[in-house]
């Protein structure tokens, strides 16, 4: 008897056990990163409980600082107060580099090696390179076949507000490049070009033009060639402003000037590029002085060593130039490791009589420097 009911208790709680729900698994807290306070510092945080060590690196800091993990494997760090600014940043998870998942603001180029996440910090009121209440340009994607390069290319084109394709007014036109392992739209995506032109433009302090923003790699984006790998500082990026400056005359600037009101002569062309796109800025500008009268180059990539080559055309002449150039304007930032090359190249220029501004601010080799630098050549063209 006492078997039996034994038998019937065991099998009640099974069947019990058995209709029970399961335990509900609630998804973990979603994790707010970065998180700016009123005071502008700004906590990172990381959920990676198997995770042994995290840091955090990024444009407002010197090397990484390490964040701190607590019992549900969230990983923490506060740093700042940070000055206003636009600032790219990764997360080091035992030493893989990534990208801040809690963040859906994503630095991307043409190569891998330029991701990276984005934060921005606010100040009490608008930047320059921010939205302003104010009268806004549009942005257009041209694809186009090159000749010169053999294959189907795009760029991106900023027309200011007001532009009107069937009116007659013309406008200038500001070929303007992007650096290594970026792409046509990292002026419009990481420079806020056409904000910086909006706010510009609405004070006064610049007339309306056309911006032009080429693929600066001949080849294909992902394909050895355009790639960080098939490039480097003198040589190499030298072959490929060569390579980059057909397509830019021989394509670019005959398609521009037949889809869009630009105006077709030298007095109203100017060229411009960060880095990789400030040696082919100057390269290609100092060399076609009959096509270009404004000529800028910030953080560019020039070999001191090639000085005397790359620019005979315009030391053998340095009237001309002097008469041609309406201005011939670049910087660096004084903590950028290509600061020491835009010295030699002041340098160069004045020993040959070229008349020419040296801009020398703070800064590294950040879009931090660059955004400014737009911000100050503007009203110096056309």
């Amino acid at each position: 008897m006492g078997l039996a009911i034994g038998s019937v208790l065991v099998f009640a709680c099974a069947a019990l056990f058995a209709q029970a729900p399961a335990p509900v698994r609630r998804p973990p807290a979603q994790v707010r990163s970065p998180e700016i306070g009123p005071d502008r510092r700004v906590t990172f945080r990381l959920r990676a409980p198997a995770a042994k060590e995290v840091s955090v690196s990024g444009e407002f800091m010197r090397g990484g600082k390490s964040l701190q993990k607590d019992e549900d494997g969230l990983w923490t760090v506060v740093v700042g107060p940070l000055e206003p600014e636009i600032y790219n940043y990764n997360f080091t998870v035992d030493g893989v580099r990534t990208i801040d998942p809690g963040n859906p603001e994503v630095k991307t180029g043409s190569t891998a090696s330029t991701i990276g996440s984005v934060l921005e910090v606010r100040g009490e009121t608008p930047a320059f390179y921010e939205v302003h209440p104010v009268p806004h340009g549009e942005i257009h994607t041209l694809w186009y076949d090159s000749k010169s390069l053999k294959y189907t290319r795009r760029l991106t084109v900023y027309t200011p507000p007001g532009y009107d394709p069937a009116a007659r007014t013309r406008y200038p036109v500001l070929y303007l490049f992007h650096g290594a392992n970026a792409d046509e739209t990292a002026w419009t995506r990481l420079g806020h070009v056409n904000l910086i032109l909006d706010n510009l433009l609405a004070a006064g302090k610049i007339k309306p033009f056309l911006v032009v923003m080429p693929f600066g790699y001949p080849a294909p984006p992902g394909t050895g060639a355009s790639g960080a790998g098939a490039s480097g500082a003198g040589g190499g990026f030298s072959q490929i402003a060569t390579l980059f400056g057909r397509d830019l005359t021989e394509d670019v600037i005959p398609l521009v000037e037949s889809r869009y009101r630009a105006y077709t002569d030298r007095d109203h062309r100017a060229i411009a590029g960060l880095s990789m796109g400030g040696l082919e800025s100057l390269e290609i500008g100092l060399n076609h002085i009959d096509l270009f009268s404004f000529v800028g180059g910030f953080s560019a990539a020039v070999s001191p060593a090639a000085f005397p080559q790359t620019f005979a055309s315009l030391t053998a002449n340095p009237q001309e130039a002097n008469q041609k150039l309406h201005l011939l304007w670049f910087g660096c930032g004084t903590d950028d490791s290509l600061f020491a090359a835009s010295e030699n190249f002041d340098k160069f220029l004045t020993s040959a009589k070229v008349k020419h501004v040296f801009k020398q601010s703070e800064g590294a080799h950040t879009w931090m420097v660059w955004r400014r630098y737009l911000n100050e050549f503007a009203p110096l063209i056309f």
